[in-house]
């Protein structure tokens, strides 16, 4: 990775540490800011410096960085309830970045890709969840899941809007560079 790059991938790990601890209780499960961060980055980065982004997020928390949801940070988040939602982040910002980086000039794509990823993350998470919590897979859903689809239905649209706007901002910023 050159420089521009690394640093491009540092200020958007970054974005994401600031905005993943900002979350609201409901249940065993935050609705938190990460997979808003997580779509956002995917949207307005290349393959390779968003999923970067998303794993360095990963193991900085996993170092004890406070930057999980609630401001926690430790390995035992990832091995905890919703563990499977933070390793769910990796295949949700593969397939949002594959997908756009693909289609970009497809601006249905933006939200396409968010909503697949996010059901990859949901799968992910609750799939750890049910196996943690020893709980029927159709409870960790009305747990896991379906308190969160208007939230995330939300993010979504923010995320895509603003990855739309965003990803030929910077694209035109580094070919200046």
């Amino acid at each position: 990775m050159k420089i521009k790059k690394m640093t491009f991938c540092a200020v958007l790990t970054a974005l994401i540490c600031i905005l993943a601890p900002v979350s609201f209780p409901a249940g065993p499960i935050p609705i938190s800011l990460a997979t808003f961060a997580v779509m956002l980055v995917a949207a307005v980065a290349d393959f390779k410096i968003s999923v970067t982004a998303v794993c360095l997020y990963i193991l900085l928390g996993a170092f004890g960085l406070p930057v999980f949801s609630g401001f926690a940070g430790g390995f035992q988040k990832l091995i905890g309830v919703t563990g499977g939602y933070i390793i769910g982040y990796i295949p949700c910002a593969v397939i949002i970045a594959l997908l756009i980086g693909k289609f970009e000039n497809k601006k249905f794509v933006y939200p396409l890709s968010m909503v697949l990823g996010v059901a990859v993350c949901y799968a992910a998470g609750t799939a750890w969840y049910v196996f943690q919590t020893k709980t029927a897979a159709a409870a960790a859903i009305a747990t896991c899941v379906i308190p969160f689809i208007p939230a995330d239905c939300i993010k979504i649209a923010v995320a895509s809007l603003l990855g739309i706007i965003l990803r030929k901002r910077f694209r035109v910023a580094f070919s200046k560079l």
